[in-house]
Order: C-alpha cells, then sequence, then structure tokens
C-alpha cells in the first residue's frame, strides 16, 4: 500500500512520529511536508494550498492519506479532489486547538478550532495518540458547535466518534538503550531530579522551581538536571533559574544529540512534570524507559502512562503533593528498581507499534 503522510508544520513530535513510522511501515510511505519556519498558525490556514499543489507534483497516487492536525485537511481534499478524491484520508491528533490551553493574555483563535473539526469531519478516520485526548476533543467539540444559535450538527460529534481510533506516538526507545561502555549509574549521591520538559507555560516550569524551593526548604538533598527544550535561552526567567541553582546542577539545557540525551535520562533517578497540556506524554516515556521513577500531576493522560496501583506513590494533586513525594524520594533508604519503569515504557517502542499502525492503516482500504 502507498501512503502520502502530510505534515504541514514538520517538527518534534510531529516528525518524529511521520518519520518513525516511514521508515518501520509493512507499506510505502512517502511524507509530504512544511517546515516550522512559517509559524503554525499559518501553517494551518496556508499549509493545505502549498501541500495540494506538491502532492500534484508527486505524480503519483496514494492509496491512503494520512495528515496531522495542523493540516486544513477540508481544504486539502477539495483542492485535489480531481486527483485524489478516491483516496481515503486519515486525519492523527497530536494536539488540537479546541482545548489547547492558552496563555492568559491570549484569547481561543475559534477559527483554528474549526479547522480541526472540518478536518475530522471529512476524515476517513479520526486517530489520537490517547484515549483522554480522544475524550477531551470530544467533548469540547459540542461545546464548540453549540455556541452557535442554529444548524449545530451536534450529530457530527458522534459521527467523528465513531471513526475514531487510538493510536499512541511510536517511540525509538531502542535509541536510547546504553552502549557498553556507556552505562552510568546514579546509586550513589543525591537523588537527582530531571525535568525534561519544553520551557514554555503550558509545562510550568515556574511551578517546578518551586517545588524544589519547597523541597530544599525541607532540607532535601538532590541534584538537578534540565534537559527540556528552551525557547530562549537568554529569557530571563531561565537564566535566572540557572543562576539560583548551579550549586546543584548536573546538566543545564538542550542536548546536543539523541545519545547525549539518552545518557542524562539515564543518570537521573525522578523525572518531574507539573504540565498543563499534554494529551500523551512522550517525554515521560523517554525517561521511565532509562529507569526514572515519575511524580506526575494526577491530570492530564499521565494516569494512563501507569498502572492504578502506582497512582499513590507517582502522581499528586497539587503543589504539597509534589513535594512530599519527591521528599520521599530524597529520603528513601533505597532507589526503586529502574527495570519497573523500563516495563512501563516498554509498549510504546515502534518495534511494537509499527504493526498496529499497519493494521489500522490497511483496514481502511478494506
Amino acid at each position: 500500500m502507498r501512503i502520502l503522510w502530510i505534515d504541514p508544520f514538520h517538527g518534534g513530535s510531529h516528525a518524529a512520529v511521520a518519520a518513525g513510522y516511514a521508515a518501520r511501515a509493512a507499506h510505502q510511505v512517502t511524507l509530504l511536508t512544511l517546515s516550522q519556519a512559517g509559524g503554525w498558525r499559518w501553517r494551518m490556514r496556508g499549509g493545505a494550498v502549498t501541500l495540494a499543489r506538491m502532492a500534484r507534483a508527486l505524480g503519483e497516487r496514494p492509496d491512503l492519506i494520512v495528515a496531522s492536525d495542523m493540516l486544513d485537511l477540508a481544504t486539502f481534499r477539495a483542492l485535489t479532489a480531481d486527483y485524489l478524491g478516491g483516496a481515503p484520508a486519515a486525519v492523527y491528533f497530536h494536539e488540537n486547538q479546541l482545548t489547547y490551553p492558552l496563555p492568559p493574555s491570549r484569547q481561543r483563535d475559534l477559527g483554528l478550532a474549526w479547522i480541526n473539526y472540518t478536518s475530522a469531519l471529512v476524515a476517513d478516520a479520526v486517530i489520537f495518540n490517547s484515549a483522554f485526548h480522544r475524550r477531551d476533543f470530544l467533548g469540547a467539540l459540542a461545546d464548540l458547535l453549540s455556541r452557535y444559535h442554529d444548524h449545530q450538527e451536534l450529530e457530527n460529534v458522534e459521527a467523528i466518534a465513531a471513526k475514531s481510533h487510538v493510536l499512541p506516538p511510536g517511540i525509538d526507545l531502542a535509541a536510547l538503550d546504553a552502549e557498553p561502555e556507556d552505562r552510568a549509574s546514579s546509586e550513589d549521591g543525591p537523588l537527582t531530579i530531571l525535568w525534561n520538559s519544553r520551557w514554555e507555560y503550558d509545562k510550568q516550569p515556574g511551578a517546578f522551581f518551586a517545588g524544589l524551593e519547597a523541597l530544599e526548604a525541607r532540607g532535601a538533598n538532590f541534584r538537578l538536571i534540565v534537559a527540556g527544550e528552551h525557547i530562549d535561552p537568554r529569557a530571563p526567567a531561565f537564566a535566572a533559574a540557572r543562576e539560583r541553582w548551579r550549586q546543584r546542577i548536573v546538566h543545564w539545557g538542550y542536548a546536543p544529540s539523541r545519545r547525549a540525551y539518552a545518557a542524562l535520562l539515564r543518570r537521573a533517578d525522578v523525572v518531574v512534570s507539573t504540565a498543563i497540556q499534554e494529551y500523551f506524554g512522550i517525554a515521560v516515556v523517554e525517561a521511565l524507559y532509562c529507569g526514572c521513577a515519575p511524580v506526575l500531576p494526577r491530570r492530564l493522560n499521565y494516569p494512563h502512562l501507569l498502572p492504578s496501583s502506582l497512582h499513590p506513590a507517582c502522581l499528586y494533586d497539587d503543589h504539597d503533593g509534589m513535594v512530599e513525594l519527591l521528599l520521599a524520594h530524597c529520603q528513601a533508604q533505597q532507589r526503586p528498581d529502574r527495570n519497573t519503569w523500563r516495563a512501563i515504557a516498554a509498549p510504546y517502542d515502534w518495534g511494537r507499534l509499527a504493526p498496529r499502525y499497519d493494521l489500522v492503516f490497511a483496514d481502511m482500504l478494506i
């Protein structure tokens, strides 16, 4: 089967999933992409026009189209109806513009939310990266349509739900395995706490460092690895945090390579999140695979990443709860078995997930 995978904003998790599947698929996958340079809002609004032209230039009709949530699929299908009209299409939702949390100063652009809605409406299959995301989107979709005084077409919510699937993002976990000569250990010395989220408002770095302040006030000893992507390393809050915690820092800043990133994860003992947006949680799964115990908020998709038996030891409800979990790790006489966390993460490796993707896409042609 020939699959055309369309990604108007090709970077980060979008690019990792598209390229990761293309490299492992049982089918022939062609990537049709635009860079992130134009900004995601412009890609959602204008990318379909350019990508429709690029699709024609390929000169080969695919059996199936897979588009990311950044594509205006309705516009793309209209512009290519004479050329690709018979090809079924799926849309893969990494995130959505109906429920993505906004900074306090920004109002939601309902035009972008509407693109997500019409893309799901015209798709033959709608794929979400988690069951949490599926519920979140469908619930918000009913609210979006109910804003209008007539012709709300609320029955479309159930129609979209009926053709929806859940496929977690595949992750190249095998690339995080230690080389024989590079097996880091953190069993000696203070607990090493990891932050590997993006330095942005939706990940709440300020809440994380407030937790560290409280932890230090309780007399806990710990080391710190900050390895998430930072949008502006010169930002005052970023620089101030680095100076404040310089005596505890093992590493600070975006890792220069996948191997360097993996080595940092293996040096850490605990991974912490304070996010208010997480439709799946790739960074946490990567840390779990490398043996980090999780300290996560009891919200978003995080509870679904862990067995319920581990929730009391891993999930917190508020600031104080996060501090208490971290303090328990700092005071523990023995570190948890790193293989416990690795086993939880292992099912998300591409080696296990690529065959599931193959089956879902093949079923669309039956």
